[in-house]
């Protein structure tokens, strides 16, 4: 299926030259003068080649046929991670690489979205915001308002959030999982 450059967007699948990659980032840019493009850095599925491409926003680019369906997340092992497709308890198992950064998301249950083509997962999309709980971070400051700056928080998962003044250890926020941005205290 052909599609414009410019609609290319992460975890998208494309077919080059006969072979499948998947978009790890694409941006478009509109010069003053001259063409808008969209530069796309994308990861050959066969290999894990990363590859950088350029295309006029305008241009046709043939999008892969890949299934995409909700997966629960099982558990990992030596083969990878492994997952559970929900209605009809198929298994598959995610080579680490095709994972990646989102790794330190998964936790038991955790619902994802997972491409796969020919029945090879090639791709993962995260749920958009997630919670997650607060490890250690800077004491609260009495008297200090609401509109300073954020400080600098690190999560029960490792990873590294600014919060507000007011978040303190232990407590669960949530994130959005692109950019790892502070969105609000979680309810409940």
């Amino acid at each position: 299926m052909k599609v414009i450059a410019s609609t290319l967007r992460k975890g998208n699948v494309v077919e080059l030259d006969g072979k499948l990659y998947v978009v790890l980032t694409a941006e478009n840019f509109h010069p003053g003068k001259g063409t808008p493009v969209t530069q796309v850095d994308m990861r050959r599925i066969s290999d894990g080649t990363k590859v950088s491409e350029r295309w006029r926003t305008t241009e046709q680019v043939e999008k892969a046929n890949v299934d995409e369906r909700e997966y629960d997340f099982l558990y990992e092992d030596g083969e990878g991670f492994h997952f559970m497709e929900p209605v009809t308890y198929e298994q598959v198992a995610v080579h680490p690489d095709v994972v990646g950064d989102a790794k330190v998301f998964l936790a038991d249950g955790l619902k994802v979205y997972l491409k796969t083509h020919d029945g090879l997962a090639i791709a993962i999309e995260l749920p958009q915001k997630l919670t997650v709980e607060v490890a250690e971070t800077e004491p609260v400051v009495k008297g200090q308002t609401a509109s300073s700056s954020y400080k600098p928080a690190i999560c029960t998962n490792g990873i590294r959030v600014m919060v507000p003044p007011h978040i303190g250890v232990g407590t669960k926020i949530v994130i959005q999982t692109d950019d790892y941005s502070y969105v609000e205290r979680a309810k409940g």
